[in-house]
């Protein structure tokens, strides 16, 4: 297994004193490797876990040719360009049961949505287009054009415009969703309530999936405190933990939290050595800046190894990544060590460090086919300062401008303390590394926070 450095000096361009976003990312894509173990989950149970194998359709969908609205289904082949079409209703074809019968030119079946189209015919026209009219049927209407019955003291007859229709307009085609034998999830997808209700209509009950993540954090820090301790001088109430217990359980991971850890080299040693055993990554917030007293740093160096960084964001610009030795041969972690990272700890600089880099690694871990993250397109209301040379995360409101574009705008300071500037957001203004000032009216990208976290 190559070490860090190694997979460091692979890295284009490489530099530990000023990594770029791109490079972090380009870096953890090497290091991490998905989890093997696998679980055949119901499908209520398998909501955003990561499929482990393609499923492949064992039927079509649909398993038939049908109906795609209420209307009336009919021979195509009748339809003129210049003419308009009447059609004698002879019978209804209900969905979940197909109708029994004949269709002579001439004639159509009033047919209701998802209804299997009655053979020979392979058109339907809305109800809504036609007009209708009662009358008693034809002399030449016999028991034998009315498929062995009686014909009715009346009959309704509806007529179609001309051009109003092609040839099989309305009708969904058997398999036209999914043939029989083709993929129809792939390995990898994250599991959504559409893909759900797919293999349900696949009539699969179960999938099989990745286990989920197992991920333990920690705060660290002597000013910390847990809630319920009362208040004191120089102290902060610890906020990492619950943002990232919420970011954590929106991917699906299976989270353990260690509480406050205090900056002792025995107390760290305990946690780390603990969460090593139980989980396939670790994070924790605090104690990885430059001139923090660092027996957190001391101690992720002793215990795994671990490579310390600066990176050209902002904010978020501290950060540690690495792997733990790896545990006992009877502990549930990945085999070659629990992977680890070291986020900041100002609350704002924790979570955006964990968007840009932590969640793709734990979707990479956990299985997942990873795509690059889809960034809106909005104007910015206001001037924006900006040095190149680090990419920049920004809170920011996005809102539709009344001539219908999206339009942003910060939310004031963007401290990276100032939580309550992430809450009050809806995304992040990203502004790339080699970008400069930003003047009102130019287009900015967004990553809006719902369906990221």
């Amino acid at each position: 297994m190559k070490t860090l450095d190694q997979i460091a000096t692979e890295l284009p361009g490489y530099n530990p004193q000023a990594m770029s976003a791109d490079a972090v990312l380009d870096f953890l894509s090497r290091l991490v490797t998905p989890v093997e173990d696998t679980l055949e989950l119901a499908l209520f149970d398998a909501l955003g876990r990561v499929l482990a194998a393609d499923v492949l359709a064992p039927l079509n969908v649909p398993p038939h040719d049908n109906s795609a609205m209420d209307g009336y289904a009919f021979d195509g082949a009748q339809l003129a360009s210049s003419a308009a079409l009447e059609l004698q209703v002879v019978g209804t074809a209900l969905a979940g049961k197909a109708w029994q019968g004949r269709v002579e030119p001439g004639q159509c079946v009033k047919i209701m949505t998802g209804a299997v189209m009655p053979e020979g015919l392979d058109t339907v026209v809305p109800q809504e287009l036609v007009s209708t009219r009662s009358a008693a049927p034809a002399p030449r209407q016999s028991k034998e054009a009315t498929n062995g019955k009686l014909a009715a003291a009346t009959a309704e007859f509806i007529t179609l415009p001309a051009g109003v229709l092609q040839p099989g307009d309305n009708r969904r085609l058997r398999g036209e969703d999914l043939a029989q034998g083709q993929p129809a999830l792939r390995q990898g997808e994250l599991l959504t309530p559409a893909r759900l209700g797919l293999a349900a209509s696949l009539g699969l009950p179960t999938l099989l999936t990745r286990r989920p993540l197992r991920v333990a954090y920690f705060s660290t820090g002597d000013e910390i405190l847990s809630l319920g301790e009362a208040p004191r001088e120089g102290a902060v109430y610890d906020s990492n933990r619950y943002t990232l217990l919420g970011l954590l359980r929106r991917l699906g991971c299976q989270v353990i939290d260690m509480g406050v850890v205090r900056d002792e080299p025995a107390l760290l040693e305990a946690a780390f050595t603990r969460a090593a055993q139980q989980a396939d990554a670790i994070i924790t917030s605090g104690g990885v800046s430059m001139g923090e007293a660092d027996h957190t740093k001391a101690m992720m160096q002793q215990l795994g190894d671990v490579a310390f960084w600066h990176i050209a964001m902002r904010p978020g610009r501290p950060m540690a990544v690495g792997r733990m030795r790896p545990a006992s041969p009877a502990s549930p972690a990945q085999p070659q060590g629990a992977l680890l990272f070291g986020l900041p700890g100002n609350p704002v600089a924790a979570m955006v460090t964990f968007l840009a880099f932590v969640r793709p690694a734990l979707l990479q871990m956990m299985g997942a086919r990873l795509a690059p993250q889809p960034l809106l397109k909005a104007r910015s209301l206001e001037a924006i300062r900006k040095k190149p040379g680090r990419t920049e995360y920004q809170r920011g409101c996005v809102s539709t401008a009344p001539d219908g574009h999206l339009q942003v705008k910060t939310t004031g300071s963007q401290g990276s303390g100032v939580l309550r500037s992430m809450a009050e957001a809806n995304g992040l203004i990203v502004l790339r590394h080699a970008q400069g000032n930003v003047a009102v009216g130019d287009e900015v990208e967004v990553l809006m926070f719902d369906g990221a976290i």
